[in-house]
C-alpha cells in the first residue's frame, strides 16, 4: 500500500512555497503524482434596499481572478519543477472549500496549511471544514515547515472510528518510518483499559510488518493537544497521526479540543482523518 496521488492546496493570495516543497518531497518519497489546486470564488450579486440588484463582480474582476490563478500555476510549476516528476494543475472560480472538497476524490492524501482563523471564504481555505468534509487523510503543514522526513511518527490514539481510520490511512508513512510510537492519554483510573487498546493496535501494526512502541500517559492539567505535542517533540518526532473530531451545527463546525488545537497551533505536521 502506498500513496499514488497527492494533492496540495495552493493559496492564490499567500503563495505557500514551503508547503509545495514539502509536498514535492513526499511525492518523490512515494513515487506519486502531485496535483496542485487553487480556487477563487466569485461574489454573487446582492440586493440593495430590497429592490436594486447590484452586481459585485465585473468582467474585469473575473479576468483578474483568472490571471491570478494562471500566475499561481506558473509559480507552482516553478517551485515543483517539471523534470522527471508527475505534475498536474487544477484551478477554478469557486469557493476554495467547495473546490477542494470536490477535487479531493482524485487523491490519496491532501496537503494543506494550518487554519488562519476566520478568513474570506471566497479567497481562503477553511482547513477545519476541509479535514472533516473531504473523506481523505489530510496532512496539516505548519507555517515554516519545509520538509517531512517522518522518521519517527507518534500516533495519538483514542479508541474511536476516527483514530482507526487515521492509523489505516497512515500505513504508507509507517512502512517508511524508522520508529512509530502509539500513545493514549487517559485518566488515572483508565490505564488498564488504555493499555488493552494500545496493545491491540500494536499487534495490528506488527501484522503489517510495522514495529510500534506503546505508551500510556496519564492526562495532566491543560490541553491534551499540548501534552501530545510536547511528548512528540521530546521524542524527536516530526509527524503526529490522530483522528479528527467535529460536527456541524447551524453551518458552523464544532471541533473537539485536541483537533482544534492541532489544526491551529501544532508546530509539527499532523495527519488527520475523519
Amino acid at each position: 500500500m502506498s500513496y499514488a496521488t497527492l494533492m496540495v492546496y495552493v493559496d492564490a493570495d499567500h503563495f505557500p512555497d514551503q508547503r509545495i516543497r514539502l509536498a514535492v518531497g513526499l511525492a518523490d518519497k512515494f513515487s506519486a503524482t502531485l496535483i496542485g489546486l487553487s480556487a477563487l470564488g466569485i461574489r454573487p450579486p446582492f440586493v440593495a434596499e430590497g429592490v436594486v440588484i447590484v452586481h459585485s463582480v465585473t468582467e474585469l474582476d473575473i479576468n483578474e481572478m483568472t490571471g491570478k490563478l494562471a500566475d499561481t500555476e506558473n509559480r507552482f510549476r516553478g517551485v515543483a519543477g517539471a523534470e522527471h516528476r508527475k505534475l498536474e494543475w487544477r484551478s477554478m472560480l469557486d469557493f476554495p472549500i467547495d473546490a477542494l472538497t470536490r477535487e479531493a476524490r482524485s487523491a490519496d492524501l491532501i496537503v494543506i496549511g494550518q487554519s488562519r482563523g476566520l478568513g474570506d471564504v471566497y479567497r481562503s481555505l477553511d482547513s477545519g471544514r476541509a479535514v472533516l468534509g473531504m473523506g481523505r487523510p489530510t496532512l496539516i503543514v505548519p507555517d515554516g515547515v519545509t520538509s517531512l522526513r517522518a522518521d519517527h511518527i507518534v500516533i495519538g490514539w483514542k479508541d474511536t472510528r476516527e483514530a482507526r481510520r487515521a492509523v489505516q490511512d497512515s500505513l504508507p508513512f509507517f512502512h517508511e518510518a524508522t520508529r512509530v510510537t502509539i500513545v493514549e492519554i487517559c485518566g488515572a483510573d483508565d490505564k488498564d483499559a488504555a493499555r488493552g487498546h494500545v496493545d491491540d493496535v500494536v499487534r495490528y501494526l506488527t501484522r503489517h510488518r510495522i514495529k510500534c512502541d506503546p505508551r500510556i500517559v496519564v492526562h495532566q492539567e491543560g490541553s491534551g493537544a499540548a501534552q501530545l505535542i510536547k511528548l512528540a517533540q521530546d521524542e524527536g518526532a516530526d509527524l503526529l497521526v490522530t483522528g479528527a473530531y467535529g460536527h456541524s451545527r447551524v453551518n458552523e463546525w464544532i471541533f473537539g479540543g485536541i483537533t482544534r488545537d492541532l489544526l491551529t497551533t501544532s508546530p509539527i505536521c499532523c495527519l488527520l482523518s475523519h
